[in-house]
């Protein structure tokens, strides 16, 4: 990883607490491209049903990708399947319209006049000392969509379609990342050439920068790599539900996998949908009818060694639960989505990165997570 001393809180300040040192997030090889070296996650803005979205909730997520874009990252996972129902294709027009604003205000910035009459929530980023000419101006967004295999997408050319209806939403010319959600391989296995054509085709129209896909085993991901060759087409990511409590079923296969095809794994759910973060118990779960409360009780009696030895090893770097099992995916050599809603949520990601676990703290989270008594379920499109 390249990294770049700079700008951020760090340590328990994500969590309010006291700033320790300054660092702003690095840069990484993925295939082709370089992208920030952590990514932020965009599934929650827009799903009622497991992140209880509303619209009047834009404007705390807006201060939350303001503080991670100016912290450097630029890399943001997103999918045409993202919002609930009616909210369908929310989180790219929400995606679009937060990197205008913020060109926006650095732009009035720069040139003396003010975007905005509140203070700025750099103001809290930054020391007071900085002056908004003095402040960096973050790397290009880069935006990783996912196109979702629906039933009725069967043609190359629908998923060429699907990538200008999501660039038309993001109001922008040309994808960083043009993805695949999942293999049809297990019930649908027909519409799967389909697919791998198409993502192609969407390069090759000068859409993408490069191609991804999510939810792919490690014996899927050589196909699609082998198929990819064959049409010159550059392989930049891949992307799995990876953390500490997938880790012993398919994390190592997983990297392994992504590693002799040449791409870079992308890690989402890093912190197992809240349930690394420390904040959950049997005693306060998520609220009734949100599906991960049913989830939880069936993985917090299990995993409650690995989230002891989580908050030890939390304890003794003075990070957050949070901040140390982000880390340690990062270690591994993946580049972690963790999502953010609110300020307090990025501030607790950001603290995250500029520093990283001794080989004996991760040895050690690798030990408990082999050991855990239940294992995080699966997504249910995830191919072998």
């Amino acid at each position: 990883i390249i990294s770049s001393e700079a700008l951020v809180i760090g340590g328990k300040g994500g969590g309010g607490g006291v700033v320790k040192k300054q660092v702003k997030v690095g840069r990484t090889k993925a295939g082709p491209i370089d992208v920030s070296s952590l990514g932020c996650g965009t599934w929650s803005w827009g799903n009622k049903l497991l992140w209880d979205y509303d619209p009047s909730q834009d404007e705390e997520i807006y201060e939350a990708y303001r503080a991670v874009r100016m912290a450097g990252v630029s890399l943001f996972d997103t999918a045409d399947s993202y919002g609930t129902l009616d909210l369908n294709g929310r989180a790219e027009i929400l995606l679009g319209q937060f990197e205008k604003r913020l060109q926006s205000e650095l732009s009035s910035s720069t040139t003396g006049t003010t975007a905005t009459t509140s203070t700025p929530v750099w103001s809290f980023l930054f020391p007071s000392t900085t002056t908004s000419t003095q402040m960096s101006i973050p790397p290009p967004q880069q935006v990783a969509t996912k196109f979702a295999p629906y039933p009725w997408r069967i043609t190359r050319g629908s998923m060429v379609a699907a990538a200008r209806a999501s660039l038309k939403r993001l109001d922008q010319d040309k994808l960083t990342l043009a993805q695949l959600h999942w293999s049809t391989a297990n019930y649908q296995p027909f519409q799967e050439g389909a697919l791998w054509q198409g993502i192609a085709d969407v390069y090759d129209e000068g859409l993408c920068e490069a191609v991804g896909v999510s939810n792919y085993g490690p014996k899927q991901l050589v196909k699609f790599a082998d198929c990819m060759a064959e049409r010159q087409v550059p392989l930049a990511t891949a992307q799995v539900q990876y953390s500490l409590m997938t880790y012993k079923d398919t994390g190592l296969a997983s990297k392994e996998a992504c590693d002799d095809v040449g791409c870079t794994l992308i890690s989402y759910s890093p912190l197992c949908l809240g349930l690394l973060t420390g904040k959950y118990n049997l005693d306060n779960l998520p609220r009734s009818g949100n599906p991960r409360r049913q989830l939880f009780k069936e993985l917090l009696p299990g995993a409650q060694p690995l989230l002891n030895t989580l908050a030890a090893i939390a304890k003794d770097v003075d990070k957050t639960q949070s901040q140390v099992a982000i880390n340690w995916a990062m270690c591994k050599g993946t580049v972690p989505i963790p999502g953010a809603r609110n300020l307090k949520q990025a501030q607790e990601n950001l603290g995250a990165v500029g520093w990283s676990l001794s080989n004996g703290a991760v040895d050690e989270l690798d030990r408990a997570a082999n050991n855990v008594g239940k294992s995080m379920i699966q997504n249910i499109f995830q191919t072998q």
